[in-house]
């Protein structure tokens, strides 16, 4: 069974193959580490591991690559914000922090935040500022090769000319000529308004420390060069999939291709982007106040839920946020939690606390679930999958048919560990997360024990359970799926 992607470069779903058989190389943006992450940067992360996790699956071996941007426009100007006379800082920013502080302390908190919710860690994770060597060595090449100049001006910039590339625009379908250059951009020194910094030169407001000698002056990479120059070091001129948010794809990957393809670089075979996230159906924004992050998430629902959540829709759609949204999400793990905990009880006589390991590498997806994440990883369908095994396990379960049921539980296994539920760290999101966690162990065991005596028709000891529950507050609901339960309004 191939496995199809869509290709945004060829607006195309087309077959996989790797470059070189067995192994695939995978580079995907990172985020520029200016402040904490929000739902965007996350979903992200989330789409491109659960890629890797499928390849994997497939049995290919996946070097990953991810960049950490810890040196931007956006960083220097709040590092120097916190120096303004009269700054108070606030839970995010602090004052006096120099603009690597600043830039490290948020990159701990996507770390964090990535480990949380089960993104695994990439293979390499370089920073902008560890490979200043590799970007000058790619400017040389591509002014040698006539794709770039020094400023027009003393500015000691260097810009790449899109003139000089006549594929300029392929990856995003536009023409040079009905472009515009970046309306904040300072026209001085270019032949074009369209070219684009390759090396920004020194000001007189950025700190020395932001600063690092050249042949053209002391300066520090343009953004676009950075990502070229890291995913050459790592994975080579050549490699399979490059991916990152849809909102990347201009200017940020257009010009990134332009500039490696015109150093002579064959650069990605497929460019893979993620959809956004939006509030009830609008663009998430801090002025009207419809945002939700990643940390407010984990407040309300566990990290479990969370990642089930982000990772549900499409990676290619739109992922839309409504208050109800993390509830819906808990719902579906209960479901899937609760036929796991019931099976491993009554099958294999493991209870919820007991200490027990299962090599998942044995078992095996469905066929449904195969086909759907081998077409273009329709998580979608690859959901719709995994509950309806969850649906016939529980009916096996409810007919005695244990053989049945026990293979449906390893397929659920096996399917949540391919879409990385199994990876999160429950105790991430807080105290309130711990408890609900815990709460669901222990509800789940309840309500094993209840579908055990159902099934041996004990109804007086099915009762109590349902009672003692009850009396804590909490419905048991009865369905086709097996039983539900919910905190009582």
């Amino acid at each position: 069974m191939s496995i199809r992607f869509y290709d945004t470069k060829q607006a195309a779903t087309r077959d996989f193959v790797p470059l070189n058989e067995g192994k695939v190389g995978l580079y995907y943006c990172g985020a520029t580490v200016q402040g904490m992450p929000h739902v965007g940067h996350v979903r992200s992360a989330i789409a491109f591991d659960i890629l890797t996790r499928w390849l994997e699956n497939r049995g290919f071996e996946v070097t990953v690559v991810r960049n950490v941007t810890d040196i931007d426009d956006k960083i220097l100007e709040k590092s120097a914000a916190s120096f303004a006379e009269g700054f108070e800082g606030d839970e995010d920013y602090f004052a006096n922090e120099a603009w690597f502080a600043l830039a490290y302390r948020f990159e701990q908190e996507f770390a964090s935040a990535y480990d949380t919710l089960g993104v695994r860690r990439p293979t390499y994770e370089p920073r902008a500022t560890g490979h200043i060597t590799e970007m000058h060595q790619l400017i040389a090449t591509l002014i040698e090769r006539g794709h770039a100049y020094p400023a027009l001006d003393d500015s000691s910039d260097v810009y790449f000319d899109v003139r000089s590339f006549p594929a300029y625009g392929s990856l995003t379908h536009q023409n040079v000529d009905d472009m515009q250059g970046a309306p904040d951009a300072d026209p001085r020194g270019k032949r074009d308004p369209r070219d684009f910094a390759l090396w920004k030169g020194h000001k007189a407001t950025d700190p020395e420390t932001a600063s690092w000698p050249s042949p053209w002056g002391a300066g520090r990479p343009g953004w676009h060069l950075e990502c070229s120059a890291m995913v050459t070091k790592y994975l080579g001129t050549a490699f399979d999939i490059h991916g990152g948010g849809l909102d990347l794809r201009f200017p940020h990957h257009e010009n990134e291709m332009a500039q490696s393809m015109a150093a002579g670089h064959d650069f990605a075979n497929f460019w893979m982007h993620n959809g956004m996230v939006t509030y009830q159906g609008e663009k998430m924004s801090k002025s009207i106040g419809n945002t939700i992050s990643p940390s407010q998430m984990l407040e309300l629902a566990t990290p479990r839920v969370v990642r089930y959540f982000l990772g549900q829709a499409h990676y290619r759609s739109q992922l839309d946020y409504r208050p109800d949204s993390l509830a819906e999400a808990t719902a579906a793990v209960e479901r899937i939690d609760t036929f796991v905990a019931n099976a491993l009880l009554r099958i294999h006589n493991v209870g919820p606390n007991d200490d027990f390991s299962i090599d998942m590498h044995h078992f095996e997806v469905t066929e449904a679930f195969a086909s759907a994440m081998n077409d273009d990883l329709n998580v979608p369908q690859a959901l719709a999958a995994l509950h309806e095994t969850v649906r016939r396990g529980n009916t096996a379960l409810a007919a005695g048919e244990m053989v049945t049921a026990d293979e449906a539980m390893q397929q659920v296994m096996a399917m949540t560990y391919a879409l990385g539920l199994d990876d999160t760290i429950e105790a991430g999101g807080g105290a309130d997360s711990a408890l609900s966690s815990a709460l669901d162990v222990l509800v789940a065991a309840q309500l094993a024990d209840r579908a055990a005596a159902r099934e041996a028709k004990d109804w007086a000891r099915s009762d109590a359970i349902r009672d003692t529950l009850a009396a804590a507050g909490i419905v048991v609901e009865d369905s086709a799926d097996g039983a539900r339960w919910s905190l009582k309004a």
